[in-house]
């Protein structure tokens, strides 16, 4: 199949609170129109797969993977990305937290942790250890083995608290 320029559409949303309007193919990976046409490099392709969870990011509040998504049906949505949480204040804690704990290494999975981090910290701001283990559960690390992202979303956690 050929595909051709009138092939392409205006797709709009808004990414990180600013509205986006771009000419793609309908059914481009929303994680590449992300990356390549709004140059938000922060969300990273793992696996392209939807088994990694590094490509995470909220649409509409919900977290997705935006490897399995075609830009398509992300028109009129509301999109968050790594970039706009880590310029959250409420969340500046989750970040630094990560660097400061060593749970951040080759930093594939880390934009992935952080986004289901913020998932499970919006519902519940002070988890146990094995609801933070369940809640990062749909994320894979390669690098760092899990010990240190957990304890870094618990010391962000207990930072949140005490603000």
């Amino acid at each position: 199949m050929t595909t051709t320029s009138a092939s392409r559409r205006e797709i709009t949303f808004v990414v990180n609170g600013q509205p986006e309007t771009v000419r793609v193919y309908p059914m481009e990976r929303l994680l590449d129109v992300l990356r390549q046409n709004l140059k938000l490099t922060g969300t990273k392709e793992g696996c392209g797969e939807g088994e990694c969870g590094a490509c995470s990011v909220f649409i509409d509040g919900v977290l997705a993977l935006s490897c399995l998504i075609p830009v398509a049906q992300a028109e009129g949505a509301t999109i968050t990305t790594i970039e706009g949480v880590v310029a959250d204040p409420r969340f500046r804690a989750l970040p630094e937290a990560f660097l400061e704990g060593g749970a951040a290494q080759c930093g594939i999975c880390t934009p992935g942790m952080i986004m289901a981090a913020v998932h499970l910290l919006e519902k519940n701001p002070q988890p146990a250890m094995n609801e933070i283990r369940e809640g990062l559960a749909g994320n894979l690390c390669r690098c760092t083995g899990y010990l240190q992202i957990m304890e870094a979303v618990a010391e962000s956690a207990r930072r949140s608290a005490s603000a």
